[in-house]
């Protein structure tokens, strides 16, 4: 028989891309579904899931990617006022905020990438610097603005790796160099992350969750841009990967 490829949901966002059609779009940056594929899983959408359909909809799955976005999260889901220049998407918030914690019980890998980091620190209880080149002492993680993509996730500084940790292992180092295009970042830390990497200025970049029972990882980094050419990138889809195949291979056997 077969073996089919697992599927792994890649939670859409929201535009309003043309004025004529004020019921907005749902879109998906390809390189995140182009990753998925590569990887030999496949990516799957349910452009209109809100939280009431996550018990029906992440049982169908073998892993979630929560991708990356311009959009913040929004900032009363951790107890803040939202800032003026705050682009919102308040129908993914409401899913992620439902999903993030369904897949921790329900054993469903998850896998966490920029926005998707902070969408599980808020789900989980935690908050965010909402503008990070603003706080003391934390550095400017922000992409260049107005230059070519190989430029902007071109690599921005260094993270220290937890010695023992799984991004360690990915890594073969405890530091590695990564992209840096994001404007909020974790502040408290939710319940039940690990911290297990963190950028020179003490910023925490990268959390697993403690005592999942699959993959559950997040990175404040884009992992998925050339991901075939960084050792440290591959290792950590790779790693992700695995945990979808091995769900699927449970699944199938059920």
């Amino acid at each position: 028989m077969r073996t089919r490829k697992p599927l792994v949901w890649l939670p859409a966002c929201h535009r309003h891309l043309d004025l004529s059609d004020p019921g907005g779009y749902t879109v998906l940056a390809d390189r995140y579904a182009g990753a998925v594929t590569a990887l030999g899983l496949q990516p799957v959408l349910f452009p209109m899931a809100g939280a009431a359909d996550v018990a029906d909809l992440l049982p169908l799955v073998d892993g979630v990617l929560l991708t990356g976005s311009p959009s913040n999260v929004e900032a009363s889901r951790f107890g803040a006022a939202a800032l003026a220049t705050d682009l919102l998407d308040p129908r993914r918030d409401a899913l992620t905020m439902a999903l993030v914690p369904a897949t921790i019980d329900l054993g469903t890998p998850v896998f966490g990438v920029c926005r998707g980091l902070q969408e599980m620190n808020v789900a989980l209880g935690g908050s965010l610097h909402q503008q990070v080149h603003t706080e003391p002492g934390l550095m400017d993680h922000r992409e260049p603005d107005g230059e070519e993509a190989d430029v902007q996730f071109a690599v921005r500084h260094e993270v220290r790796l937890e010695p023992g940790s799984a991004f360690a292992q990915w890594a073969g180092a405890t530091a590695a160099q990564v992209n840096s295009l994001h404007g909020q970042g974790i502040k408290r830390l939710g319940q039940g992350l690990v911290p297990e990497a963190t950028a020179p200025d003490g910023l925490i970049e990268g959390v697993r969750v403690a005592h999942a029972q699959a993959f559950a990882f997040g990175v404040q980094w884009h992992p998925e841009w050339r991901h075939e050419s960084n050792p440290f990138y591959a290792r950590t889809l790779e790693a992700f990967a695995r945990a979808c195949t091995e769900h699927r291979r449970r699944r199938d056997a059920q």
